[in-house]
């Protein structure tokens, strides 16, 4: 058994999927963060920079933190979506939705989603910015069929979610041709429809539009 510590967002979301793609069994604790439970002594000993998604791993005596380390160590564990072939590749791409996809859109939802009218430069900064990685994802899959080759992987898992919240974006999914034949085939999955629904049952990844 698996306890998952997280919350109803594109972070948490990845790690559900990836629970349900390899099927691990798994308990859910959620952590209230609009409460600010994630800065609680309590959860800082699992998570010390109080984020989540963190995971215990009570069969092998493991905590990780960090949704990005989480991806690989149940990719490792479980020998699925890491092959040894690919994993150069898969290593770039999780690393770019790390470090840039996921932070860069995760600031377009707080300028243009949850504080509108706060900050034109922030607006328009990182609207930018986000029509910019929905090209430039485009583009590499007019070329690969998922992002990291051939094969589906937790670079794909890492980043679908964030590509899930294209209704805050504005930026138009349909418009991009090879992004939509990539998260229409992965929206179709099983795994990855229960782990969407992994805190609320009747949610379900948005059709592109």
């Amino acid at each position: 058994m698996i306890d998952l510590y997280s919350a109803n967002t594109p972070n948490g979301k990845k790690i559900s999927i990836m629970l349900e793609e390899i099927g691990f069994d798994y308990k859910v604790i959620k952590v209230d963060i609009n409460n600010g439970e994630q800065f609680k002594d309590e959860f800082k000993k699992i998570s010390p920079l109080s984020k989540i998604p963190v995971i215990i791993d009570h069969k092998n005596k493991k905590t990780v933190f960090e949704s990005g380390a989480i991806l690989i160590y149940l990719a490792e564990l479980s020998g699925k979506f890491y092959n040894s072939e690919e994993r150069l590749e898969i290593n770039q791409w999780l690393m770019a939705q790390m470090g840039y996809v996921g932070p860069m859109l995760g600031q377009h939802h707080q300028f243009h989603h949850y504080n509108p009218g706060k900050s034109k430069f922030g607006e328009e900064r990182y609207f930018k910015i986000s029509k910019r990685i929905y090209k430039e994802l485009d583009e590499r899959l007019s070329k690969s069929k998922y992002l990291s080759g051939d094969n589906y992987t937790i670079a794909d898992i890492g980043t679908f979610p964030w590509i899930a919240r294209h209704e805050w974006h504005d930026i138009g999914l349909k418009s991009f041709k090879n992004l939509t034949r990539w998260y229409e085939e992965i929206s179709k999955r099983d795994g990855v429809k229960k782990g969407f629904a992994f805190i609320d049952k009747n949610e379900f990844p948005p059709g592109p539009y």
